[in-house]
């Protein structure tokens, strides 16, 4: 179970929520309502008070590391911190299937400055699983991607499901929150409500 407790900000909350394990939520709302804030709360990457816990065990109880390993943040715009992306990943076998999965297989050789938005959203999501989160904090994360990489994206999402991981979903497009999610909120001004399933 991921729970978070009374999670504030000075632009978010407080928030909230409970989700199980393998469960997706999506969550929805107008540009500047705070959802991104508030999945960086999640991940400790911005001030905050209030607590989070994965299978009871509290962020505040561990390095900031070893919590965003446990619970992984792909934003909409990855941060990229050398010019190769062989330099982002593991080389090995496991590399090669999470890259085959996003459909990028040969970008191992490629310079992270000739990669398109969409590209690094793939590879991004390729990163973050090869540490095998226990929580996925997805920031609109098929926003440039075309409809056959999309596709690519939601089949991964729904794999980790299956793996019992717990994702959080942030998307403006209400056909995937549909697809993906099984509770469905909506964020205004900072605070959570959950929207009926037949208004989702």
């Amino acid at each position: 179970m991921f729970e978070i407790a009374d999670l504030k900000t000075p632009f978010v909350g407080p928030v909230s929520l409970s989700i199980a394990s393998g469960e997706c939520v999506s969550l929805r709302g107008a540009s500047g309502a705070g959802k991104s804030l508030l999945l960086r709360a999640i991940a400790d990457l911005d001030p905050n008070e209030g607590d989070v816990r994965l299978d009871r065990q509290s962020r505040n109880g561990m390095p900031a590391p070893q919590w965003r390993r446990l619970v992984a943040m792909i934003p909409a715009e990855s941060g990229w911190w050398t010019d190769n992306v062989s330099d982002h990943f593991k080389l090995g076998a496991e590399t090669a299937a999470l890259l085959d999965a996003v459909g990028l297989p040969e970008s191992l050789d490629w310079k992270v400055n000739r990669l398109s938005t969409g590209e690094k959203q793939r590879l991004a999501l390729a990163r973050a699983l090869h540490n095998k989160p226990q929580v996925l904090l997805l920031d609109e994360p098929t926003s440039a991607l075309d409809d056959r990489a999309t596709e690519r994206v939601e089949d991964i999402v729904r794999r980790q499901q299956d793996q019992g991981v717990t994702i959080l979903l942030v998307t403006h497009d209400q056909a995937q929150a549909r697809r993906l999610g099984g509770r469905h909120f909506l964020m205004e001004d900072g605070r959570l409500s959950e929207v009926p399933e037949a208004a989702a």
